[in-house]
């Protein structure tokens, strides 16, 4: 006896088209122009005190990041440098991503940007935005009535 299967036309027809999609163009045959650029990975955190962004940029030289702060919007640009030495090498696949990328975020709260410190380390930059006082809140104490 057959089962019944619910039928869900829009997953079954993405799922073929998926398919379809891999079959016909395998990831070795495609051109470069479909390959995406790229940009660092952002972990962003925040503090009582202040916002904390870390970005992964191996390879790229510390003193080619600029950073920019206008309004609330932190913009982190740079460039990783694809280096030249192909003395008899022959190159049958390149994985490694370069060119120039800005990744911008929307910050959670106003913050003082005459004191925001930045630092390399193992390639990974860390920005630490101090937040202005009014955007850190304060806390009110609840009296109790007798």
């Amino acid at each position: 006896m057959a089962e019944l299967v619910p039928w869900r036309p829009l997953r079954d027809l993405k799922r073929e088209m998926d398919r379809l999609w891999n079959e016909f163009f395998r990831k070795e045959t495609l051109p470069d122009i479909f390959e995406t650029e790229w940009v660092p990975a952002l972990d962003i955190s925040e503090t009582k005190d202040a916002v904390i962004v870390r970005a992964d940029v191996p390879g790229i030289d510390p003193n080619e990041i600029e950073i920019t702060i206008s309004g609330n919007t932190l913009t982190i640009r740079g460039e990783k440098k694809q280096e030249r030495e192909e003395k008899g090498e022959n190159f049958y696949r390149v994985e490694r991503s370069y060119g120039s990328f800005v990744r911008s975020i929307q910050l959670p709260a106003e913050v003082e940007t005459d004191k925001v410190e930045a630092t390399y380390k193992n390639g990974v930059l860390k920005i630490i935005l101090p937040k202005k006082s009014e955007a850190k809140g304060k806390q009110i104490p609840v009296k109790v009535e007798s």
